[in-house]
């Protein structure tokens, strides 16, 4: 049976064993990450937190839902023991019981469900999209994984060294965020000063528990690009990165990747790219020899018509 409990309800030390203890586990889903990223998170657990599944609540134009946190890419069912599709069904049952709005990301050991489905396929309220992630096995000499460049981001850390593009190491997030939001930022609408506040916290925790590292790229004594990295359980995942006008011409973003895979070549660490649905982005991270894995967003919406020929009205102003 699958238990729903609230945020005061959830046994920290039980809910973390089991995250720690999953083939799966996730930093994103750990009770400190969650805390951070989703302040009032809920759960659902099954078998005295055998699997367990982070349930993150929040309100559109004054509808409760569930929404996929900021800094959070993948969350779903985590568990000691392997998860087939009966488990997922029930949990995907259980949630659509609970909540009538349902935007969340499940995580990749869910399989790909948009082509084996494990819920009622008359149901047209419901439906999951497919997703692309970028991830790259940092187990061989960095020799090796340097041969798999392209031959573009060859030619790019050839131009940063041309240029003098240095690295350095930073604990401040801040200046990074400032840069991304004079930039890329703002022409992303759903970066907002809330998302901003989140990776603020976020970075400060993460320091404090020893799982961030930030590096800076520097050209003539300034900060031209940064990096946010996260790493747990030797799962580094690259949750936020920034550059200026300057860094587009100088190789400085190539470089910084290249930095950390020498860094961590040779190990049983995983470089987990993030944000490959964006087709630049994804350009970029295959271009360091990486490989595509895939998750499913789970959407539900079992809202009323009325209600949803409102928020339609309320999306279109």
């Amino acid at each position: 049976m699958i238990k729903y409990l609230k945020h005061h309800e959830i046994d920290r030390q039980q809910w973390d064993d089991c995250i720690n203890h999953s083939a799966n586990g996730l930093i994103y889903a750990l009770s400190w990450y969650l805390d951070v990223v989703c302040p009032d998170w809920e759960a659902l657990i099954k078998d005295d937190y055998q699997y367990v599944f982070p349930l993150t609540p929040g309100k559109k134009y004054g509808i409760g839902y569930l929404y996929q946190p900021y800094f959070a890419q993948q969350l779903g069912i985590f568990s000691v023991h392997p998860t087939h599709a009966v488990i997922t069904g029930m949990f995907i049952s259980a949630i659509s019981k609970k909540y009538r709005l349902v935007e969340i990301n499940l995580n990749e050991s869910q399989g790909i469900l948009t082509e084996n489905p494990v819920w009622d396929t008359n149901d047209k309220k419901m439906r999951f999209i497919q997703n692309l992630n970028l991830k790259l096995s940092l187990d061989q000499s960095y020799e090796e994984l340097l041969s798999r460049y392209s031959q573009n981001t060859k030619r790019n850390l050839k131009k940063a060294r041309e240029s003098k593009v240095s690295i350095v190491n930073t604990t401040s997030v801040t200046e990074i965020i400032q840069m991304f939001r004079q930039h890329r930022g703002k022409d992303i609408e759903k970066m907002n000063d809330q998302a901003y506040a989140i990776l603020q916290s976020l970075a400060t925790e993460c320091n404090q528990r020893g799982c961030l590292r930030i590096l800076g790229a520097m050209a003539d004594g300034k900060l031209c690009a940064g990096v946010v990295f996260v790493s747990w359980n030797q799962h580094h995942i690259l949750l936020f990165s920034a550059v200026n006008t300057r860094a587009r011409h100088n190789g400085a973003m190539s470089l910084l990747v290249d930095s950390f895979i020498k860094e961590h070549a040779g190990s049983d660490g995983i470089l987990d790219f993030e944000g490959s649905n964006d087709v630049n982005l994804a350009r970029f991270y295959r271009s360091f020899g990486s490989a595509e894995n895939f998750y499913d967003s789970l959407r539900i919406n079992h809202l009323p018509f009325i209600v949803k020929a409102g928020l339609f009205l309320l999306r279109k102003k």
